[in-house]
């Protein structure tokens, strides 16, 4: 199926109220109440340093997106986080088109950086296929299996 997704990649200072709205309610939406997991979400990184946020439309309705995080030092990597595609959109491959705009964001504005993400230990393989590697074992945050991976 190709749909046409609108992407944006946004400086949090770009980001509309609408835009920030809908980011939000995604995230609670899967990450607290699908996967009845309470935890705080607003974690004061949306808004911070040069962090930016990939979002996926379709039909004025937010569908994918991932939060760029400006590396805390000079020599840390780029963090991609909050990974998502919202349960309406999953199996229509947006993740890949997502991780494919999050990765092209890190190398716009921080080249050469290496990228790293924590992710759920049951999509390491997903993140694999995009030329990440598991760095450390596998843990648990907020009660789910997590894995670190490294993109050089």
């Amino acid at each position: 199926m190709d749909i046409q997704m609108q992407w944006f990649d946004c400086h949090h200072s770009e980001l509309s109220a609408q835009q920030l709205y809908s980011v939000l309610a995604l995230r609670n939406h899967v990450f607290i109440v699908e996967q009845n997991c309470p935890y705080q979400d607003v974690d004061g990184q949306d808004l911070q340093a040069d962090n930016r946020h990939i979002m996926g439309f379709l039909d004025g309705k937010l569908l994918a997106y991932a939060r760029v995080l400006t590396p805390s030092l000079e020599s840390a990597p780029v963090v991609i986080g909050r990974v998502i595609v919202s349960e309406e959109a999953r199996g229509l491959k947006l993740g890949y088109r997502l991780m494919e705009h999050a990765l092209e964001s890190c190398e716009n504005h921080w080249p050469q950086r290496a990228i790293y993400l924590s992710a759920q230990a049951h999509l390491e393989g997903f993140y694999g296929r995009l030329g990440f590697k598991a760095v450390g074992e596998v843990y648990l945050e907020d009660n789910i299996p997590h894995i670190g991976m490294q993109k050089d």
